[in-house]
């Protein structure tokens, strides 16, 4: 089924519009599966030593990331704003570094390697916070029906 036999048909939709949903929705989806499958990993093995990488997966990647495309798809005004394509420059790479830095803390000590993707995250969820809010005071801005 195609984004456009569920989407309404008065709704209509940008490419621009439908790249930062998809974008976020697809990369939400490929952290669930990995997430998914290193938690049946750490099950088989009984070897929680990676528990923080599987919930920081499936947090960051699973559900915020999900969460911000289907609020794109919400709000597709916000989803064509060049301000939605920076946050998701900054929030789609951080929901994949934040994790592989997390292993690279809990299996190498290498602590210093989670400060940047952790500061992009913090800056794309303060994006994502004020493009929420203006679109709460902006008559401008489409609302979900």
């Amino acid at each position: 089924m195609t984004v456009a036999a569920v989407a309404p048909a008065a709704s209509v939709r940008t490419a621009a519009a439908l790249q930062v949903d998809r974008l976020f929705l697809s990369l939400a989806a490929a952290s669930l599966v990995v997430g998914v499958s290193l938690g049946m990993y750490m099950g088989m093995k009984q070897d929680f030593m990676l528990a923080p990488v599987h919930a920081h997966l499936n947090l960051l990647g699973w559900a915020s990331l999900g969460l911000f495309g289907l609020a794109y798809r919400a709000y597709p005004d916000l989803g064509r704003s060049k301000a939605a394509r920076v946050h998701l420059a900054l929030s789609g790479p951080s929901a994949v570094l934040f994790p592989a830095a997390i292993y690279m803390a809990v299996v190498h000590d290498q602590h210093q390697y989670v400060i940047l993707p952790a500061v992009m995250w913090l800056a794309g969820a303060m994006l994502f916070l004020a493009l929420m809010l203006g679109a709460g005071r902006s008559s401008t801005a489409e609302r979900p029906a």
